[in-house]
C-alpha cells in the first residue's frame, strides 16, 4: 500500500497528475492543486472496482462494474473515446460499447467522476468476438471420417469444433483455408457438427453443418439366377440401409430395396446373352455411395434353335442345329448321359452313336456360356429297328400260312409286304404270328416283313413261301405200271416211293412216275425246294389176272382156276352172276363156286385187287354146270324177272317229286305267314301298346317268343364250312345261305366269297341295307372288300369297339390322317367330329389296281349298350334321321350297311326304326311286329332282347308326338357337320 501524497499544483499539473496515477496506480492520492491566486487541497473519488467484461459480441462489449456512490458518474475512455456514463440506481453499473470492431482487443479505461473530478482510472483488456468461419463444408467423406473445410477468418484466430459431445480446439494453420479431418465416426451416420471462431477466449457464433459418413459396402453380393436376356442379383442390406446403385457397361440402376430383413433381389433386364457384365453395387446414404463391391456375372446364352434329326440308323442319331451367338459349348443329355460338344462353326452336326436299336430318346439339348446354361431344348429322336433275325413259316395250307417270328418290343409294329399287298400288324406277345389266309393254291409267295418304331422302317427280311397243294385234288392217270398228272402249282421235286423203290418225276408241272410195281401203294411226294407240297399214298392198278373153269359133277358146282398173279395185291375175287368170292391166301390158285343151276353157261369174271383197287380189265371165262340142272334154272329166271317188274311199278308210282324247289316253297309259306301281322294305325296305336304292357308287359312277351322260331329252319351251309367257321365271331350267329352277301371271286369253286353279312330288306327295298357282324382282325380286308363291291356310301356302327372290357368290334378304321391299306384298299380318315352320343368320320377309299377313289360316310353311335337299349328314345330318333338323310341324299340304291358286334341285336333295332319311321310317315300306320318277323326271315335273331322289341314300340310312341318344322333336315351336309346344333334344337322342338 503506497502512502498518500500531498502536495501543490496547479491547472498546468493536473494532466501530468493524472498520468502518474495510472501510471503507478496510486490511490487515495490527494492532489492539491494551487492556482496562481490560491491554494485548495482536492479529494479524488475512488476508482470504480469488479470492472469486467460481462459479455461480447462481433460489435459490442457488455462492460460491469460495482457502483462507487450514488454520487457518482464515470468516464470511460477506449480508442480515443471518452463516454460519460450516469450512475445508476443499481448496486452495479452496466454499459454496453457497441459498434466495435469484431475479433478485436480494446483497452478501456474507466474513471469515477465526482464533483469534477474523476478518480484514478481502471484498465480493462476485453475482445469483442471474433466473426464466425464462412464456407463450413464437408469435403471429403469416407466410411469411418469426415473431412471439414472453412475459409479462415484471421491468422490470430484459432477454432473450436463440437459434435456428439465431443469438443475439439484447431489452431489456425497457415493458407486461405482451413481443413480438418474427423475420424472414427461409424460408418452410413449422419453428423451435426457445429465450429466456432475462437479469439482471446471469446467464440464466435456457432456455424452448424451436417455431413455424412460413407456407408459400408453391401455382403453377399451374387448373381442368382442368369438367363439369356437378364441377371437376378441379390444381396444383403447394410444397415437396413435401402438405397442402392448398380452400374454397369455405361448403364446406372437405382434400387430402392422393400424394408425387412430380406436380402435384396433385383432383376436386370434387357442384357444381351452370352454376355460377360462388371457389375458394381454401391450403398447409398444420403446421396453418399460406398466404395462398391464389384460382381463378374454372366447371361444365358439363348436357347437352340432350329434342332433337326439328319440321320438316324440302328445305333446312332445324327442331329443339326443353328449355332448360338457366342457359344461354342453345348451339353446333350439322353438316357442319364451327358456329352460336351464343342463347335463354333455355323451349323452343329453330331453324332449320338452307340444306342439300342428301335428305341425312342428324349433328349435335352442346352448352350453353354462360361459355365453358364441356356433353358432346355427338349426333343425326341428315335433309332432305326433292327431287322427281322429270321421269319418262321408255322403253319401251311392250301390256302393260307402263317408267319411267326420273334417279338423284340412290345411297341414295334410290322409291316408285312406279300406280293405287293401290305398290312400292319403289332402283338404284345414275345412272338408275333400273323395268318394269311384267301391265297392259291400251291402258289409262291415273296414275302418281306419290315420293323417300324414310329415313322422309322428297318431294311425288310425277305423271304418266300408257298401254299400248300392237294395232291388229291390232282386227276391222276393210274396204270398198273404207271402214275401222271397235271399239277396246277410249284414243286421242284416229286417223288414216289415203295418200301425201297424210287421213282423221280421229271421236272415240269406233269408229273409221270413209270416202271412201277403193280398192285404197290406208292407215297407220291411234292417238294417245294425244302418245303413239303403235298403227300398222298396212290394205289397202282394190279395187273390182270388169267384162268380157267370147269364143272364139278353134279350139276350145281364150277371150279375156277387163275395163274399165279404178279405184282402186289391183296386178294383174288371171282364174280359169277353177282355172286362174289373172295380169296385172299396168296397161295391159293382155285376156288369152287357152287349152288348153281345145272346145265347152265356162266360168265366167270377174275379180278385182281390191291386194296380198293381191282385191276383194269376183269378176265372173262364162261363156265358151264352139269345139264342136269337145266330146268330148275328156267324156273328161277322167271321168278326173277316177275321180281324186278314189281320193283319198277313200285317205285314209279310211289317216287317223290323231285321238281319242286323246297326252299323256294319254305320260304313262300314264311313269307305268307307274315302277312298275317297286322299294321297298328296311328290311332289305335297307343290303346296297342297299352294293351301290351298290361300284366307286366305279358303282350310283349307273346308277341316276342312267337318271333323265336321264325326263320330257324332255313339253311348255312356256307357259314358252317370248316373254312368259314373261323370268320364267324359267334357259332349261332350265321347268315342264311339265300341271302347272304357274296364277296366277288374268279373261282366259283373258291369259299373266299364268305362273309358273315346278310341283305337285309327296307321300306322300299328288299336289299336297302346290309346287315354284317363287326370285323374280327382276320375280316377286316374282307368288311372293306365288301363296303367297296356293294358300292356303299354309309356304315353305321351302333357299338363300341370295347364294352365292359370285352372286344366287340375290331377297329376297322385308320386312328389318324395316315392312310391304311386293306387288301387293295387304301382307307384313309379324312374327318372325325365327336359329338355327345355319337361320332361322324368321313373316309376316302381307294383301289390300288384302278385308282379309283369313293367317300364313305361313317356314322357311329356310342350311347347303346350291348343288349340293352339308349337311355332315351330321342337321341337315337335323332341320329336315324342323320342316317336317313344321307341315304336319300345319295339315291343311288347302294345298301346301307349296319353292324354292331354280332349284327342282329342293335343293328335289327335300328334298321326297323328306320324302316317303322318311314311307314308311319307315308301310311300313319306302323306295323312292328310285321317287320321284325319280316327281318328274320333274312337274318336270325334280328332285335335279339325283348327290350329292343319294347324300346322299338316306345320309339314309335314318342314319334307320335306332333312335330313342327319338318324342314329342319333340309341340308344334310349342314347336319353332318353340325350335329350338335341338330341336336339341341330337336329336344327345343321336342319340349315346345
Amino acid at each position: 500500500m503506497m502512502k498518500p501524497l500531498s502536495f501543490r499544483i496547479t491547472s498546468n499539473h493536473l494532466p501530468l497528475c493524472v498520468f502518474l496515477s495510472l501510471l503507478w496506480g496510486v490511490q487515495g492520492t490527494t492532489f492539491t492543486a494551487t492556482e496562481p491566486a490560491t491554494t485548495t487541497p482536492i479529494s479524488f473519488p475512488p476508482p470504480p472496482t469488479n470492472f469486467t467484461a460481462v459479455g461480447q459480441s462481433e460489435t459490442s462489449i457488455n462492460l460491469q462494474w460495482d457502483k462507487v456512490s450514488n454520487d457518482s458518474s464515470y468516464l470511460l475512455q477506449y480508442n480515443d473515446t471518452k463516454t460519460n456514463i450516469t450512475e445508476t440506481d443499481n448496486d452495479t453499473v452496466s454499459y454496453n460499447v457497441s459498434d466495435l470492431t469484431s475479433g478485436t482487443a480494446y483497452t478501456f479505461t474507466l474513471y469515477t467522476v465526482f464533483g469534477g473530478i474523476t478518480s484514478t482510472g481502471v484498465n480493462l483488456t476485453a475482445y469483442t468476438a471474433p466473426p464466425p468461419p464462412t464456407n463450413f463444408t464437408a469435403v471429403g467423406q469416407s466410411e469411418t471420417s469426415i473431412n471439414l473445410q472453412w475459409d479462415k477468418v484471421s491468422n490470430d484466430y484459432s477454432y473450436s469444433l463440437q459434435y456428439n459431445d465431443t469438443e475439439t480446439n484447431i489452431t489456425e494453420p497457415y493458407g486461405d483455408t482451413v481443413s480438418y479431418n474427423v475420424s472414427d465416426l461409424t460408418s452410413g451416420t449422419a453428423y451435426t457438427f457445429t465450429l466456432y471462431t475462437v479469439f482471446g477466449g471469446i467464440t464466435s457464433t456457432g456455424v452448424n453443418l451436417t455431413a455424412y459418413t460413407a456407408p459400408l459396402n453391401a455382403k453377399e453380393f451374387k448373381s442368382v439366377i442368369q438367363n439369356d436376356t437378364s441377371i437376378t442379383l441379390q444381396w444383403k442390406k447394410v444397415d437396413n440401409k435401402l438405397n442402392y446403385t448398380l452400374e454397369f457397361s455405361e448403364r446406372v440402376i437405382n434400387v430402392t430395396a422393400s424394408e425387412g430383413s430380406e436380402p435384396v433381389t433385383y432383376i436386370i433386364s434387357d442384357l444381351r446373352s452370352a454376355t460377360i457384365y462388371n457389375i458394381t453395387l454401391f450403398t447409398v446414404f444420403e446421396r453418399l455411395r460406398s466404395k462398391g463391391v464389384r460382381l463378374v456375372s454372366l447371361t444365358a446364352p439363348e436357347k437352340v434353335k432350329n434342332v433337326t434329326v439328319e440321320t438316324q440308323n440302328v445305333s446312332s442319331i445324327t442331329l443339326k442345329w443353328d449355332k448360338v451367338d457366342n457359344v461354342s459349348t453345348y451339353r446333350l443329355s439322353y438316357d442319364k448321359r451327358c456329352t460336351h460338344i464343342e463347335e463354333s462353326s455355323p451349323s452343329v452336326n453330331y453324332e449320338v452313336s452307340s444306342l439300342a436299336a428301335g428305341t425312342k430318346y428324349n433328349f435335352t439339348l442346352i448352350s453353354v456360356f462360361h459355365n453358364v446354361s441356356s433353358d432346355e431344348y427338349t426333343f425326341e429322336a428315335e433309332t432305326v429297328p433292327p431287322s427281322l433275325v429270321g421269319v418262321n413259316i408255322t403253319e401251311r395250307s392250301l390256302t393260307s400260312f402263317t408267319l411267326s417270328w420273334k417279338n423284340v418290343k412290345k411297341d414295334w409294329k410290322y409291316l408285312l409286304d406279300i406280293n405287293g399287298n401290305i398290312t400292319m400288324n403289332t402283338s404284345d406277345e414275345d412272338v408275333v404270328a400273323y395268318s394269311v389266309s384267301s391265297l392259291k393254291p400251291g402258289t409262291r409267295y415273296n414275302f418281306s416283313v419290315t420293323t417300324t418304331f414310329t415313322q422309322l422302317h428297318s431294311a425288310p427280311f425277305t423271304d418266300y413261301t408257298v401254299t400248300a397243294m392237294d395232291c388229291s385234288s390232282v386227276p391222276w392217270h393210274v396204270t398198273s405200271s404207271s402214275i401222271q398228272g397235271m399239277v396246277k402249282g410249284v414243286f421242284t421235286n416229286a417223288t414216289a416211293v415203295y418200301n425201297q423203290n424210287l421213282s423221280v418225276s421229271p421236272q415240269g408241272s406233269n408229273v409221270s412216275f413209270t416202271h412201277l410195281v403193280p398192285g404197290a401203294t406208292y407215297e407220291v411226294l411234292l417238294v417245294y425246294k425244302e418245303l413239303e407240297q403235298c403227300r398222298q399214298r396212290i394205289t397202282i392198278i394190279p395187273t390182270n389176272v388169267h384162268g380157267s373153269c370147269s364143272y364139278l359133277n353134279g350139276g350145281s358146282s364150277i371150279v375156277v382156276f387163275w395163274d399165279e398173279p404178279t405184282g402186289v395185291w391183296t386178294e383174288v375175287e371171282v364174280n359169277v352172276t353177282g355172286r362174289t368170292v373172295k380169296i385172299y391166301e396168296h397161295t391159293k390158285r382155285q376156288t369152287i363156286i357152287s349152288a348153281l343151276q345145272p346145265a347152265k353157261t356162266y360168265e366167270v369174271s377174275l379180278s385182281l385187287l390191291s386194296g380198293d383197287l381191282r385191276s383194269h380189265e376183269p378176265f372173262i371165262v364162261f363156265c358151264s354146270t352139269d345139264p342136269r340142272g337145266v330146268i330148275a334154272g328156267s324156273v328161277l329166271a322167271v321168278l326173277l324177272f316177275l321180281v324186278l317188274v314189281f320193283l319198277a311199278v313200285f317205285i314209279l308210282l310211289k317216287r317223290p317229286d323231285f321238281i319242286r324247289n323246297k326252299t323256294f316253297i319254305r320260304r313262300s309259306k314264311l313269307s305268307q305267314s307274315s302277312k298275317k301281322c297286322k299294321e297298328i294305325p296311328v290311332g289305335m296305336f297307343p290303346d296297342h301298346f297299352s294293351q301290351l304292357s298290361m300284366d307286366e308287359n305279358r303282350g310283349f312277351v307273346q308277341e316276342y317268343e312267337d318271333l323265336v322260331p321264325i326263320g330257324t329252319e332255313q339253311t348255312r351251309r356256307a357259314a358252317v364250312l370248316p373254312e368259314n367257321k373261323a370268320k364267324n365271331r359267334f357259332n349261332n350267329v350265321l347268315p342264311y345261305d339265300w341271302c347272304r352277301v357274296k364277296l366277288t371271286t374268279s373261282n366259283p369253286n373258291e369259299t373266299s366269297d364268305y362273309i358273315n353279312a346278310s341283305y337285309m330288306p327296307g321300306y322300299n327295298r328288299e336289299r336297302e341295307y346290309i346287315a354284317t357282324q363287326g370285323p374280327l382282325p382276320s375280316t377286316v380286308g374282307d368288311f372293306w372288300r365288301m363296303i367297296w363291291e356293294q358300292r356303299v356310301k354309309g356304315i353305321v356302327m351302333v357299338t363300341n369297339c370295347v364294352e365292359l372290357g370285352r372286344t366287340k368290334c375290331e377297329r376297322y378304321w385308320p386312328a389318324d390322317s395316315k392312310p391304311n391299306l386293306q387288301g387293295q384298299l387304301v382307307i384313309t380318315l379324312r374327318s372325325e367330329i365327336q359329338e355327345r352320343n355319337w361320332t361322324l368320320r368321313e373316309f376316302n377309299l381307294k383301289h390300288k389296281s384302278t385308282s379309283e377313289e369313293r367317300m364313305v360316310k361313317h356314322f357311329h353311335f356310342t350311347a347303346w349298350p350291348d343288349h340293352g337299349v339308349p337311355l332315351g328314345t330321342n337321341v337315337l330318333i335323332q341320329f336315324r334321321e342323320l342316317v336317313r338323310r344321307h341315304i336319300e341324299k345319295e339315291g343311288d340304291g347302294a345298301p346301307t350297311v349296319v353292324h354292331c358286334s354280332a349284327g342282329v341285336g342293335r343293328t335289327g333295332t335300328l334298321i326297323a326304326l328306320d324302316v317303322l319311321l318311314q311307314q308311319l310317315k307315308q301310311k300313319r300306320a306302323v306295323g312292328i311286329n310285321a317287320f321284325v318277323h319280316k327281318m328274320r326271315l333274312s337274318r336270325p335273331y334280328m332285335v335279339q332282347t325283348e327290350s329292343q322289341y319294347v324300346f322299338l314300340h316306345q320309339c314309335m310312341m314318342d314319334s307320335l308326338e306332333p312335330e313342327t318344322e319338318e324342314n329342319i333336315y333340309e341340308n344334310a351336309d349342314m347336319i353332318y357337320v353340325n350335329a350338335t346344333a341338330l341336336q339341341e334344337f330337336c329336344q327345343q322342338q321336342r319340349h315346345t
